[in-house]
């Protein structure tokens, strides 16, 4: 599964040659480190992906952001963008919208997940929007998502650094047998 998920990215992400033919991201695409799958980039991309992927949920702000998110931090560009998928619509209306409220709720506010999903729901208009950021619930959901990405980036960040030294000590492991295998052989 893991090598299909790898197969796709590789299909569909631009290259950081195409993205130098682009003005806009000309400025990114010009720092190399900010491509390199290093010990320290891979973990700090994930987490820089994770937090705008969860906190933004805007698709285009989420991509955007992940990646302006990796200058300063030096993350990995491609594994931030990939990370910012972790909040398709299923996870963010089931999982981390009414996750938030119930985090948010504990800090003293009163929102409620039912008028967030009528708002999506029906379509609403940027006024009912903009009336329910006036209203309890707003300062509700922000902290709750502010501190469930806090959290995911932090795990995101151990995980992969954790799976980035197995992998590379698993990667070395192997190529030490093969140098002895054909050294030694039998």
């Amino acid at each position: 599964m893991f090598d299909r998920i790898v197969n796709w990215a590789r299909a569909n992400m631009p290259t950081r040659e195409q993205m130098e033919q682009n003005r806009f991201a000309r400025p990114l695409a010009a720092r190399h480190e900010l491509w390199r799958f290093t010990r320290r980039s891979v973990p700090r991309g994930v987490a820089a992906g994770l937090f705008i992927g969860i906190f933004a949920l805007i698709p285009g702000v989420q991509i955007v952001g992940a990646a302006l998110m990796c200058v300063p931090v030096r993350g990995n560009i491609p594994l931030a963008v990939l990370m910012t998928f972790v909040s398709i619509p299923p996870t963010t209306l089931f999982v981390f919208l009414p996750g938030a409220i119930w985090v948010g709720n504990r800090f003293g506010y009163h929102a409620d997940f039912s008028t967030v999903s009528d708002l999506v729901t029906r379509g609403a208009s940027v006024g009912d929007w903009l009336a329910w950021l006036g209203s309890d619930a707003a300062p509700s959901l922000i902290i709750g998502l502010l501190l469930i990405s806090l959290a995911a980036a932090a795990i995101g960040y151990f995980i992969s650094a954790i799976g980035w030294r197995w992998w590379t000590g698993h990667k070395r492991k192997a190529r030490q047998m093969r140098a002895a295998a054909r050294d030694f052989p039998d």
